[in-house]
């Protein structure tokens, strides 16, 4: 089984292009799904019947697993056991009849335009890693970009004469992401007075936000960098690097971005990804409305 597991994971990799921690994802569901099967007594994935899905999702259930988590599940092991069909692995999928649990649909959390003024605002700027940590808040905040996107980035993928970025999206989409004055003023004085300190002697280091050992800033790195500001600050909102996202969305349409562009610019292959957004802008829309206007 872990034989065919691996034929799907270099799959997703080569022929779908799928990134690194969606991989990892993926891999990280169906390892858990086969040792449960390992545990049933089945040795072969064609063993595996309706009844067996079943018992797989109640026992996840029992485990206290959240709608979210167990709707993730399905998709993993539905897709993983479409390529085993297509494959001529098995001769039917099971795994049709996987009920997704019910979801409650909760609106993305959106900060406000002066606490995030406030978050961007209270890196110390004084020191090599205050300036990367500043640099970085008005990076991502000024092109909406995710922060996988944002740890990837090399020097040669920063345009600082035309002020845009070059990035590698979801399925190895590339795309062109512009940022304004502020972003570019940080990142300047970053590179000009705050990379070098930190880069020690890794001089060939191409990466542009690097940590304390000179290396490619991780992903969890920049999360803890969220989470000490969002404190410093006195921020009581939870704020995680998605949450940056998803108030540029709903600033910029606040403002009167198009809808298309909002797209183009978070790298969202499908538009509903976007209008998901302009709910929340008439939401805010309302308040304000409840508040200011005389008779409402």
């Amino acid at each position: 089984m872990k034989a065919h597991l691996n034929r799907y994971i270099q799959h997703l990799q080569v022929e779908r292009g799928l990134s690194a921690n969606t991989l990892s994802s993926y891999e990280r569901d169906l390892n858990q799904f086969i040792a449960y099967i390992d545990q049933q007594g089945l040795t072969e994935l064609t063993a595996v019947k309706r009844h067996h899905m079943s018992r797989y999702m109640l026992h996840l259930k029992e485990q206290g697993r959240k709608a979210a988590t167990l709707s993730r599940h399905i998709v993993s092991v539905r897709a993983f056991f479409h390529f085993l069909l297509a494959e001529d692995v098995i001769q039917s999928n099971p795994s049709i009849y996987m009920e997704a649990p019910k979801q409650e649909k909760k609106p993305p959390s959106i900060l406000s335009v002066s606490v995030t003024n406030k978050l961007l605002e209270t890196p110390n700027c004084s020191s090599a890693a205050g300036k990367r940590d500043k640099a970085m808040l008005e990076l991502i905040y000024a092109t909406g970009i995710r922060v996988s996107e944002l740890v990837s980035l090399n020097i040669e993928h920063v345009n600082m004469q035309l002020e845009f970025i070059q990035c590698m999206g979801t399925g190895q989409k590339e795309r062109l992401v512009p940022f304004g004055k502020l972003a570019s003023e940080a990142i300047v004085d970053y590179l000009q007075y705050g990379r070098d300190e930190l880069l020690t002697e890794r001089a060939s280091e191409s990466a542009l936000f690097l940590n304390h050992l000179g290396t490619r800033l991780t992903r969890q790195g920049f999360w803890k960098t969220i989470k000490k500001y969002t404190k410093e600050a006195g921020i009581e909102e939870e704020i995680t690097p998605h949450t940056l996202r998803h108030s540029v969305a709903a600033h910029l349409l606040d403002n009167g971005a198009d809808i298309r562009s909002v797209q183009e610019l978070l790298g969202h292959a499908d538009i509903s990804s976007t209008l998901k957004y302009t709910q929340v802008s008439k939401e805010r829309m309302k308040e304000v409305y409840s508040r200011a206007h005389p008779r409402a």
